[in-house]
Parts: structure tokens; C-alpha cells; sequence
């Protein structure tokens, strides 16, 4: 009879076949292709960007795309590629922090609540949870404002926090289905006690799940920080933001539009590239999908 765990799992045997599966999918290749495009770009700007983003060219303002400004300027005079390039850094920073705060504290949540299903811990954990899911991120970051001030940490804890329930919940879901598998049965024969199942059997077959349910969250939490940033409550001056660098952009629309078309391409490409990622490790980590395709 066959492990049960191979319903959830590539086999452990064939890394060359999952990465052959990986290169097939259209969307895992695309998906990451575009990420890696604003990754490199933000990494890059750590060490080097066309130019200054604090310098201002008042005389150079609002200028088109040339040659000399590949992406055009601001009403600063500031250089909009250079702009996008360091804003990258504050957007993935801002949705990486965010994720993983929603890992550290909902997963543990989760495998507590499905080691004691039913139980009044049970429904303590998912009851909280859809008090959380009751106020979307942009409430929580007000609320987080109003106390601390509007900041890029605070935008963090508010998107983190908003995070929590969602891989709470899916992994309370992915181990409900395994708890009356047979090698969970077995494990209790042995003498595991609940903590310990969870962490080394639950865990690593719910493991494909969190990551793709974490890449799309990133890609969620890049448009959190964009809209946070957009009125006023995410990163601050000189910080650059994508967010803000559209909200900045709206009353020159008419006239440089370029100012917030290549910031909303940013984000577009950016979030369109992450779904696409996560579609294609869903479709990876699934068996039928992988049988069906062989």
C-alpha cells in the first residue's frame, strides 16, 4: 500500500522531474521572470541607480522619456527609473516583513487548532480570526496610525497582522485532512504526543501549500503597501514608494501622464508576476496536474 503522504508531496526521489515540470509551466516561468526583473532592480539600487534620488532638478521637471531619463521625471526633477528602482526595495521589504509575520503566528495557530479540533482552544483561535478578517489591512494600519504615526514599520504590522488569520487558516485546513491519515495513526501507536506530530509530520506535507499561499500573499501585500502608501499611511518622505509616487502623480495626469504610468506598470507587473508564480507552483505541487501533464 502506498504512503498517503504522496498525496501531497512530489516524490522525494525525483528532483529532476519536478524541475522538468517547472520549466514546462508556462506561468511558473513567466511569473518568475517578472519578479526576478523587480528583485535584481531593487538589489541593484542598494549599490548603484542612474541617479540621485534626493538630488532635485527643478530646471529638468516633469520632463518625458529620453534618452538622458529612460522613464522621464518628476515634478522634482527627480529620475522616475531611479525612483522605481529604490521604491522596489520598500515594497518587497514592506510584503516580505508582512508574510512573514502572517507565517511566524498563523502557522502554529493553525496546527494548534487542528491538533485540538473542536475544542474551546479551537474555537477561540478561528473566532479571533474572523475578528481580524472583519478589518481589512487599510482599517488596521489607520487604527495603527492614529496611536503610533504613520510609518513603513507600521504599515508592516498592519499588513502582518491582517496576514495572521489567512495561513491560520489554511493550515488548520491542510491538517484537518491529514489527522486521520494512517502514518498520523501510526505515529500515535508509537507514543507522539500532538505537538510532536504536528511539527514533524503535519508540517512538512501542509509545507507546499504555505508556499503557495505565502507567494500570493506577497503579491498582495506589495498592493497593502502601494494603497497604504497612496493616502498617506505607508512609507514616508524621503522614503520612495510606488504608492506614493502615484498619488503624487494624479493632479499632472493630464500632462505627464508618465508620471503615474510607470509607477503603475510597477505594480502591475510586479503583483501580475507573483500571482503568476503561485499559479504555476499550485499547479507543480499538484499530482493530478503533474499526472496529467506526463
Amino acid at each position: 500500500m502506498s504512503d498517503p503522504r504522496t498525496d501531497t508531496l512530489p516524490p522525494s526521489g525525483a528532483p529532476v522531474r519536478l524541475w522538468h515540470l517547472a520549466f514546462r509551466s508556462r506561468n511558473l516561468v513567466i511569473g518568475l521572470a517578472l519578479t526576478l526583473v523587480f528583485v535584481i532592480g531593487a538589489l541593484l539600487s542598494f549599490l548603484w541607480t542612474p541617479y540621485d534620488i534626493t538630488g532635485l532638478d527643478i530646471a529638468n521637471k516633469i520632463k518625458p522619456p529620453s534618452a538622458r531619463n529612460l522613464l522621464g521625471t518628476d515634478h522634482f526633477g527627480r529620475d522616475i527609473l531611479s525612483m522605481i528602482m529604490v521604491g522596489a526595495r520598500t515594497s518587497i521589504a514592506v510584503a516580505v516583513v508582512a508574510v512573514g509575520i502572517g507565517m511566524v503566528f498563523g502557522v502554529p495557530l493553525g496546527l494548534w487548532a487542528a491538533a485540538r479540533k473542536g475544542s474551546l482552544l479551537d474555537e477561540v483561535i478561528m473566532r479571533a480570526n474572523d475578528l481580524v478578517f472583519a478589518f481589512p489591512s487599510l482599517l488596521i494600519a489607520i487604527l495603527i496610525t492614529a496611536i503610533f504615526g504613520p510609518s513603513a514599520v507600521n504599515a508592516i504590522i498592519a499588513i502582518g497582522i491582517f496576514n495572521i488569520p489567512v495561513f491560520a487558516r489554511l493550515t488548520r485546513s491542510g491538517a484537518l485532512s491529514l489527522w486521520q491519515r494512517d502514518f498520523i495513526l501510526a505515529a500515535r501507536v508509537a507514543g507522539k504526543n500532538s505537538a510532536r506530530i504536528s511539527v514533524e509530520h503535519i508540517l512538512p506535507n501542509v509545507t507546499n501549500l504555505l508556499i503557495v499561499q505565502g507567494t500570493i500573499q506577497f503579491s498582495l501585500g506589495i498592493l497593502a503597501e502601494a494603497g497604504l502608501s497612496y493616502v498617506g499611511l505607508g512609507a514616508q518622505p524621503p522614503t520612495p514608494s510606488w504608492g506614493r509616487m502615484l498619488a503624487e502623480s494624479q493632479t499632472m495626469i493630464s500632462f505627464a501622464p508618465h508620471m503615474a504610468l510607470f509607477p503603475g506598470l510597477a505594480i502591475l507587473l510586479t503583483v501580475l508576476g507573483l500571482n503568476l508564480m503561485g499559479d504555476g507552483l499550485r499547479d507543480l505541487f499538484d499530482p493530478k496536474l503533474q499526472r496529467s501533464r506526463t
